[in-house]
């Protein structure tokens, strides 16, 4: 299947309802043709994987070729220099949140990214860092509990950060640590604790939507079960 076979087919599953409903959640339609995510994960299991494709397909800028492109491309050939490339693309936390769940965290250098691109300015560079830790908290079974105590400073250090986008992630990843295991939980807990005393509007916006869940009776029962 070619490039432009996909567009074609990205055209034709196209919906205005999809559109506007993209636009209502804050992702930008400028380049987007209103395709559900169903039916873009159907036309990418059609597909397979094909690193070249991906290629093409995130150079066109179309926004559902883009998150089709997240799901065929090969982890094992993806390289440090593609994934800064793409992360400086990234327009919306749709396509953001798309490539960290499908495709970078599955590289040998989502560890290593989730860090780096937690530090930097970019509002949708920096939420990568913080869902890479998200989706890595819950689907790499292999990390040890010092990956993700050793991120907790970060995440703690990161609160401040104001803008939507940026502070949904932090809470997002500090929430998925804590859920991991009976260990990380309480660690989580006492990270919120810290991070509601700075005091800022996110710091505190932050703090109080994780402890409300990380202090929750089904959570404190679902981690007591998790080694």
């Amino acid at each position: 299947m070619t490039s432009n076979d996909v567009l074609e087919a990205i055209e034709s599953l196209a919906s205005g309802r999809v559109r506007e409903s993209m636009q209502r959640f804050g992702i930008p339609i400028d380049n987007a043709r209103g395709v559900s995510t169903p039916a873009l994960k159907a036309l990418a299991r059609s597909i397979g994987r094909d690193h070249a494709l991906a290629q093409r397909l995130w150079a066109s800028g179309v926004f559902e070729a883009r998150a089709v492109a997240a799901m065929i491309d090969e982890p094992e050939k993806v390289t440090k220099r593609q994934m800064e490339n793409w992360v400086r693309d990234l327009d919306s936390w749709g396509i953001c949140d798309a490539c960290c769940c499908y495709l970078f965290r599955r590289t040998p250098f989502a560890w290593e990214k989730a860090r780096t691109w937690a530090t930097r300015k970019g509002e949708f560079v920096k939420r990568a860092g913080f869902a890479l830790m998200a989706y890595l908290a819950v689907h790499d079974k292999s990390a040890g509990d010092a990956q993700f105590i050793a991120l907790l400073p970060l995440i703690e250090r990161e609160s401040d950060d104001d803008r939507p986008f940026v502070r949904k992630a932090v809470n997002w990843a500090l929430r998925q640590i804590g859920k991991r295991n009976r260990r990380l939980h309480p660690l989580a807990i006492d990270t919120a604790d810290r991070i509601k005393a700075r005091g800022t509007r996110s710091a505190r916006w932050i703090a109080a939507d994780a402890l409300r869940e990380l202090r929750s009776n089904a959570v404190r029962e679902r981690t007591k079960k998790k080694g």
